[in-house]
């Protein structure tokens, strides 16, 4: 068996403090659409799918062409938007420090999200992480969370085997991809889901913060 490990993480929510950037440009994308203002609980529920899966999911009731522009509307929002200074979504408190920690024993980091490519390049080069992922998958190439595709590529990448390969996410749609993956997965406590989300989508674990996440994955992945 491959010695590999794989920790995979997910972006918005997890590595990330996204929140107000998203809710703000969805906020736009509905004025522009004339659907009225949305509420900003509605938007923390859908953040970590993909663009067209979160606006169906936002809009159920509406026509697929309704749902395609409010996407659209979203994206042109947050170009708009990510010139401006405090559009730099800040990472959570210990990334950095964690992410060094499973470098120094011997982890392969890897991405996950339901960001666009360029909107994912945006964010590591933001907050000096280009580089630091070896994989990296997005909504660009695969299908939404929780449909597995993105981990299963991404083991397929470095050549780790899944049993060795734990998701890191703060939505039950990253549990959900994981389990779909058959792969662990850790949740994170300080995201946009619930920890009952969390625990009833099947995280193996949850934690609190970044501090414990190098000796918990090693509890889940011994040598």
């Amino acid at each position: 068996m491959s010695e590999i490990k794989l920790a995979v993480f997910d972006v918005d929510g997890t590595l990330v403090d996204s929140e107000y950037t998203i809710v703000r440009a969805m906020t736009e994308a509905w004025r522009r659409s004339d659907l009225g203002i949305p509420m900003p609980q509605d938007i923390r529920r859908i953040i970590g799918l993909s663009l067209t899966d979160a606006c169906a999911a936002l809009i159920p009731w509406a026509p697929r062409t309704t749902q395609r522009a409010l996407a659209e509307a979203y994206s042109d929002a947050w170009r708009s938007f990510s010139f401006l200074p405090e559009s730099i979504d800040p990472l959570f408190p210990g990334v950095v420090a964690a992410l060094d920690q499973l470098e120094a024993d011997g982890w392969i980091l890897g991405i996950a999200t339901g960001k666009s490519r360029r909107g994912l390049l945006s964010v590591l080069e933001g907050n000096d992480l280009s580089g630091r992922f070896m994989t990296m998958q997005t909504a660009d190439d695969n299908p939404g969370k929780p449909h597995p595709a993105m981990l299963l590529r991404a083991a397929a990448a470095v050549g780790a085997h899944l049993e060795r390969v734990i998701m890191v996410g703060d939505t039950a749609y990253d549990i959900e991809m994981a389990v779909a993956a058959k792969t662990k997965s850790v949740g994170v406590a300080w995201g946009y889901h619930s920890l009952d989300d969390l625990k009833n989508a099947g995280a193996h674990v949850i934690v609190d913060c970044f501090d414990v996440l190098p000796e918990t994955l090693a509890t889940l992945v011994p040598e």
